[in-house]
């Protein structure tokens, strides 16, 4: 081939390798508002991507012979088939998305196996087709080159790197550019354009293929037949070795999102961070192997497995937060410890890539059917990985032990191998691996093990969506019981009598007397429990099964709260719960999950949220919304929206520390002095709004926040009429904005 052909190969592969990240980051983000912010919803949606490139992969290298064979056409034109076939879906899967929601409301709470197994059942209905067509890229592209240069037996390598280097490309200004300056929709669009113009070069491609049909038919038919077993030492393992690199590399990608959490946070950056990082490093390594490829001098197979078993503990001993504050203390950087988290899996990733193309090479020797089958046997492995580290490792062990356990593949790969080495370097590798292994298991102290050692008291539970630590700690300052609850790392609440005003101020102002009310995100269970003290019927929807198991952890009354007939707790999506129930409300409490960028809060706090909760309020009910305070361009947003649809809002700041109670209703919330709103609340709300204050008036407490009311325009910018929709989650995309902000000052 040329070398005009061979970049113009390279360029179809990169703008694929983009925009497949475009449709896995986007369609990852609209399955979490569509069926739940799990981490199933992750394992799945990854596993279908996988299952999708496997299945195309092995049909594309049985089919692209045969195709072009009977057709007389190039492999290229069904390589530009298939990517016309992906750009539809960026305008199909939206649309099947939202179907699949509706579909699946009735099918109960989120926790239960039904709605589990039936919204896999949706997703992969929804996004394995296009799914598949992405896998038949390389088999079809490998038909081209095969049609163009029979002798060459590294083009699989070769548009693989090309590949992997647009998946960096796709996942970094996904993240970073597109979502933010276009949305979710137009992002889509972005990528269904990239899609159509590899289409439209391929096509052209084809057409100018000058073979003669009788020419081509014979290399098709050259390419059909099985070569000669390949003669590379532990040929009869490459099937062993790329579907189990594939099973623990991606397990490992679930199991990191969750491990690293504390360090990372979990803004959109985060997992996108990881996705970048573990892309990047895939590259540098194929990039190494194409490089010793083509001067004959690919490094031998006992030292690569060697040093992938050693890297593969890397990120378990890097991980330890003992070390990692101390690394920003002593550096006093931001991101610092972030960056050298990430760094600790890109040895093992570029192992990984270099270690993939090598053997597909070495087992195809440049034949699309067999290419198909090793990569179709790698991406099997891909796909079991996040499903046995969501629902078999996670909800049982630490993120700790399940790292360790998936990396103990690689010592058996290493035992296998480590003959073909020196005795110097056997015996160099096998000190580095127990070394490893060691620290990994004895030295390394994990999250929970470090609150453990601070805390009075604490609690540990998984489940499938997140790893729960619930922590207490005394202080002789504080009559009030000093906890926490963290989920994945992340502090969610405290016990504050923020969360009792929550429901106390909506309930109390109020026109008549109140029956029901919805609390969304059941956190500690405080609002919840004071709810309760009303006397009236109380749901709570909580999105991760194991936050609602540690509510006696914070309260001593828990179980007769439990017992409580007028108390109900849901585990579920509270936007989804608020779609499959026809009961309304007077009142609905919402405290959204923190960070305020995350995924949770800008699925609460848009214009689409508010909607629907307005169609499940009673004549004069009342939303309060809680906003922490912060990025005050957020607060404007937070307020824009649900002004956009409540006529009716009114604003309090919390009783202590920073934040807004907003109150919204579709008619007039009534004006009422601290002492009429006191006569209205029964003798059990009184007690429970006094539990932890200092304050001995009742009226003068609730006066320290009724008395401070500021009106919402306050919130408003005048000048920038921006708001938070699904679409354009202002709050979670958020990077250009303060770079531009920061360039102002």
């Amino acid at each position: 081939m040329s070398k005009l052909t061979r970049t113009a190969l390279f360029f179809l592969f990169f703008i694929s390798g983009f925009c497949s990240l475009v449709y896995q980051v986007v369609w990852t983000r609209m399955a979490f508002a569509s069926f739940g912010i799990i981490t199933p919803v992750l394992s799945v949606v990854l596993s279908i991507f996988m299952l999708g490139l496997a299945l195309g992969s092995w049909l594309g290298g049985r089919w692209v012979g045969l195709l072009s064979r009977k057709s007389g056409l190039s492999a290229a034109f069904f390589y530009g088939v298939a990517e016309l076939t992906i750009g539809a879906g960026a305008f199909a899967v939206p649309k099947l998305f939202a179907l699949s929601e509706s579909v699946l409301l009735p099918t109960g709470q989120m926790d239960s196996f039904r709605y589990l197994s039936l919204s896999a059942l949706a997703l992969a209905f929804t996004i394995f087709p296009w799914c598949v067509c992405m896998g038949t890229t390389f088999p079809f592209m490998m038909g081209y080159v095969r049609e163009r240069e029979a002798g060459n037996t590294g083009s699989f390598s070769f548009l693989y790197l090309a590949n992997v280097l647009g998946a960096m490309a796709g996942t970094f200004c996904t993240a970073v550019v597109l979502v933010e300056t276009l949305g979710f929709n137009r992002t889509l669009w972005v990528a269904a354009g990239g899609n159509f113009i590899i289409a439209s070069v391929s096509f052209g491609l084809a057409w100018s293929q000058q073979r003669a049909k009788e020419e081509v038919s014979t290399t098709v038919k050259k390419g059909d037949g099985e070569p000669a077993a390949i003669a590379a030492p532990g040929n009869r393992y490459t099937h062993w070795i790329l579907f189990t690199t594939g099973f623990c590399a991606m397990a490992m990608e679930v199991v990191w999102s969750r491990a690293f959490t504390p360090t990372l946070k979990t803004q959109v950056y985060s997992f996108a961070m990881i996705i970048f990082a573990y892309l990047g490093a895939t590259f540098l390594g194929s990039l190494l192997y194409r490089w010793d490829l083509r001067r004959n001098k690919v490094k031998p197979m006992a030292l690569i497995i060697s040093m992938l078993a050693v890297s593969a503990f890397l990120p378990t001993i890097v991980n330890d937060p003992r070390w990692l504050a101390q690394l920003f203390w002593s550096t006093h950087i931001h991101g610092t410890s972030a960056l050298i988290l990430l760094a600790s899996i890109g040895p093992f990733c570029a192992l990984l890539g270099y270690l993939t193309p090598r053997l597909i090479d070495d087992y195809a020797a440049g034949q699309p059917q067999r290419a198909g089958q090793a990569y179709a046997v790698n991406v099997l492995g891909c796909i079991l990985g996040p499903l046995v580290g969501c629902y078999l490792l996670l909800p049982f062990v630490s993120e700790r032990s399940a790292l360790v356990l998936l990396a103990a593949p690689f010592i058996v790969f290493w035992w296998l191998w480590s003959g073909g080495e020196s005795r110097f370097t056997r015996v160099g590798m096998g000190l580095a691996l127990g070394l490893a292994m060691a620290a990994s298991l004895f030295l390394n102290e994990d999250f929970e093990e470090l609150l453990a050692r601070q805390a009075a008291s604490i609690a540990v539970r998984h489940d499938y969506v997140a790893t729960v630590i619930s922590v207490e700690s005394r202080s002789p300052n504080h009559e009030r019981k000093q906890a926490s609850l963290l989920v994945n790392g992340i502090g969610m609440t405290v016990l504050t009598p923020i969360t009792k005003f929550m429901v106390h101020l909506p309930l109390a102002f109020h026109a008549t007397k109140p029956q029901s009310v919805l609390v969304i995100c059941f956190g500690m269970g405080t609002t919840f429990r004071s709810a309760l003290s009303w006397g009236i019927d109380t749901t709570a929807v909580e999105l991760v099964p194991s936050v609602t198991k540690a509510f006696a952890f914070y309260h001593a009354d828990a179980q007769r709260l439990l017992d409580d007939p007028h108390g109900h707790i849901i585990v579920d999506d509270g936007r989804r719960y608020l779609r499959r129930t026809k009961q309304k409300f007077d009142v609905i409490v919402v405290d959204p999950p923190p960070p305020v960028e995350a995924a949770g809060s800008s699925l609460l706090f848009s214009t689409e949220f508010y909607n629907l909760a307005q169609q499940h309020l009673e004549p004069g009910g009342i939303v309060q919304m809680w906003f922490p305070g912060g990025d005050p361009v957020i607060g404007q947003a937070v307020a824009r929206s649900i002004c956009e649809v409540f006529p009716y809002v009114r604003c309090f700041p919390p009783v202590e520390d920073s934040g807004v109670h907003l109150l919204a209703s579709m008619e007039p919330i009534p004006r009422e002095d601290s002492a009429r709103l006191v006569a209205r609340m029964p003798p059990s709300a009184r007690l429970d709004l006094m539990e932890w204050s200092d304050t001995k008036s009742i009226t003068d407490y609730l006066g320290k926040v009724i008395d401070r009311e500021y009106p919402v325009r306050s919130l408003l910018d005048p000048e920038a009429s921006i708001e938070i929709t699904d679409d354009h989650p202002l709050n979670e995309y958020f990077l250009l904005r303060q770079l531009r902000q920061s360039g102002k000052k």
